[in-house]
């Protein structure tokens, strides 16, 4: 253990996780004072309606419950597809210094391209229906996802490489034990930035492309004026986001057990 742990530990007050909720209840606490006192609630809304809205309005609703739980599905599918391909193109970019010089800029000038501008292809070629949704959060999430991975094997040495192989290694052994642990930071970095952008895509196309679900839901609360309902429903993607960042949180800390606190 550290000395600055140590020191940490034997500080008094109070912990990080109080810390926080403290400064979430007080905002909290402001923003629920300033809309009942001076601001506008046609616009925006206070937590407590926001809350009231979600346990009376959008939950009990069959409809949005199976609109929020689409749209996870929808999330999950592509962030699961996106990781699957960004790993697998980052890895064959990456794996030789040819390979990385002459791809790796088509894939930069990919990625700088507005994904919002490409959604009209999506329709024409998916629909409007969660297959383009998918596709269309799988073009937001893979990307961050091969630049990292690309990323982080630059970052492998060479002569792990050839020791290697001059014992035999096979190309998986290779992988599984002298290039992921060089790159696994890098690449869970890519896999948190791949989670935000797929949500993003995903929410994108549900709001352009849909005419049912969550962004159906979401233009409909705003178009009539109904800030709680929508607030609401904007909150529960905000935590479903949450969660999904958390579950990659931990399965980071079960690889990265060897870097310590």
């Amino acid at each position: 253990m550290s000395l600055t742990n140590v020191v940490e530990r034997k500080r008094p007050g109070l912990s990080v996780t109080w810390t926080r909720v403290l400064i979430l209840a007080s905002l909290l606490l402001i923003w629920e004072a300033w809309l009942r006192l001076a601001g506008d609630t046609i616009v925006i809304a206070p937590p407590s309606s926001i809350v009231n809205a979600l346990f009376t309005q959008v939950l009990p609703d069959p409809e949005i419950r199976g609109a929020i739980l689409l749209a996870l599905l929808e999330v999950v599918a592509a962030y699961a597809l996106a990781i699957i391909g960004g790993l697998t193109i980052g890895l064959a970019v990456g794996s030789t210094n040819f390979s990385r010089r002459s791809l790796y800029p088509i894939i930069l000038l990919l990625y700088a391209i507005p994904q919002a501008v490409l959604l009209p292809l999506f329709t024409l070629g998916f629909g409007i229906g969660p297959a383009a949704k998918i596709a269309f959060g799988f073009s937001h999430g893979v990307f961050p996802v091969i630049v990292n991975v690309v990323a982080g094997m630059r970052n492998v040495n060479a002569h792990y490489l050839r020791a290697a192989q001059s014992m035999g290694a096979s190309r998986g052994d290779i992988v599984r034990h002298v290039i992921f642990p060089h790159m696994v930071a890098s690449f869970f970095t890519g896999l948190r930035l791949a989670m935000t952008m797929t949500l993003l895509g995903v929410i994108l196309a549900e709001l352009y492309v849909s005419t049912s679900g969550v962004g159906y839901f979401t233009k409909l609360f705003a178009e009539t004026f109904d800030p709680s309902p929508l607030f609401a429903l904007i909150g529960t993607l905000a935590l479903m986001a949450i969660g999904l960042n958390e579950i990659v949180r931990v399965i980071e800390r079960r690889f990265t057990r060897w870097k310590g606190p």
